[in-house]
């Protein structure tokens, strides 16, 4: 029977129709291997995790390693490959299985039918200790996105294993400033790295596209967002915008994650419109005519550094944000982003809706110029790669 890692080994570069010997091949060094512990999956929204990883495939062999699904099933890895490189991992067990067990077995024969070369274990999650704690490994990195601990239904452990995830790693990274100012007193080397933007993908909406069917039907004028839509969405708020512009029209697009359908308030002016592929956002962005984020201001918002702050900038569109830390310092201070709450919302995002000034424009290409996910990768790829060579020649 076949090994379930057998096809991500390498085949042999000789045999009887290989041609002459000219004795042994001298191989390339195996390039490095990433394992990827992620608590989202890779086709839920395109988000950092993607972003960064698909970066990183081009110089390491990137494992993505997503939650369990189950099944009445020996355990084995569902794999698929993305078209950067990466390839995905989904862990299948019977749910009567002890998986914890399970998943580490599936990862340790994965990392030995790799051969050699370095290994990088890079954590999403500290949820993940739980059945990688102790696997063999070249460096650890934890990159920290978000606080999840401060999310709803976050697991009882989550901050004892972050704690201990953090003693262990090697490098850690965070999605943004607040995260950084936090972190940075866990671990003596944090290193901060808002996240970024592809500037090319959706600066597409700066010029006309084809409304999507969806949307087609909807009024003009529209203020937009994207994301996920879950605990962090100040759902009163959306209300009161809604109620208070009621010629606006606000489209709301993401998937729904740790609240109900119910607790969505409704309106001739909100549409709720549902998950997208990344691949769609721009032509959503181009006829809607501004963007803001709707954001609550509680634990769960505290650290975040939304990655759509930029994505709605490279659009051209004007934007209006609720107080989130990272988004006033960064952007909010510049005059890049409108910053209200709930007593100045409809005055701020009508202000949206004017044609933008040149010099803004100019201010938000000029901020956009120096955010790139390839310049990031590269930044953190260079601490990484430092970290290995010393670990060689230990």
């Amino acid at each position: 029977m076949n090994s379930p890692f057998s096809v991500l080994q390498s085949r042999p570069l000789t045999g009887p129709n290989s041609g002459p010997d000219f004795g042994p091949a001298k191989l390339p060094a195996p390039r490095p291997a990433l394992f990827c512990f992620s608590h989202l999956r890779w086709d839920f929204v395109h988000q950092r995790p993607q972003h960064l990883l698909n970066e990183a495939a081009t110089s390491y062999r990137v494992f993505f390693i997503e939650e369990p699904e189950f099944a009445p099933v020996a355990a084995h890895f569902r794999m698929r490959v993305a078209a950067s490189g990466v390839t995905v991992l989904t862990p299948v067990f019977d749910a009567k299985a002890t998986h914890t067990h399970e998943q580490r077995k599936l990862i340790l024969g994965l990392q030995r039918s790799l051969g050699a070369g370095p290994v990088v274990h890079w954590y999403y999650t500290p949820m993940a200790l739980r059945f990688a704690r102790g696997l063999p490994h070249d460096l650890c990195v934890y990159d920290c996105m978000d606080e999840l601990s401060a999310f709803r239904f976050a697991p009882s452990d989550l901050v004892a294993l972050e704690a201990e995830l953090l003693a262990q790693s090697d490098l850690v990274f965070t999605g943004g400033k607040s995260l950084f100012a936090s972190k940075r007193k866990l671990h003596p080397d944090v290193h901060c790295f808002p996240s970024s933007v592809d500037v090319a993908h959706f600066s597409r909406a700066r010029s006309p596209l084809a409304d999507p069917k969806d949307q087609a039907g909807i009024p003009t004028p529209r203020i937009g967002f994207v994301g996920v839509i879950d605990e962090r969405i100040d759902t009163a708020l959306i209300a009161t915008a809604a109620q208070a512009l009621p010629d606006v029209q606000f489209v709301m697009i993401g998937p729904l994650a740790k609240i109900d359908a119910t607790d969505l308030p409704q309106a001739p002016n909100i549409h709720w419109l549902g998950r997208k592929e990344y691949d769609e956002l721009p032509a959503y962005l181009a006829n809607w005519q501004a963007a803001w984020m709707p954001f609550a201001l509680n634990e769960a918002t505290r650290f975040i550094s939304p990655t759509k702050t930029p994505e709605y900038l490279a659009a051209g569109l004007q934007v209006t944000s609720t107080a989130v830390a990272d988004v006033v310092e960064t952007y909010g201070r510049q005059g890049l982003v409108g910053i209200a709450d709930a007593s100045t919302i409809a005055a701020t995002l009508q202000m949206s809706l004017d044609a933008s000034a040149p010099e803004w424009r100019r201010s938000v290409d000029r901020c956009l110029g120096l955010m790139s996910w390839s310049g990031t990768w590269a930044a953190m790829q260079g601490l990484m790669a430092a970290r290995l060579r010393v670990a060689e020649k230990v």
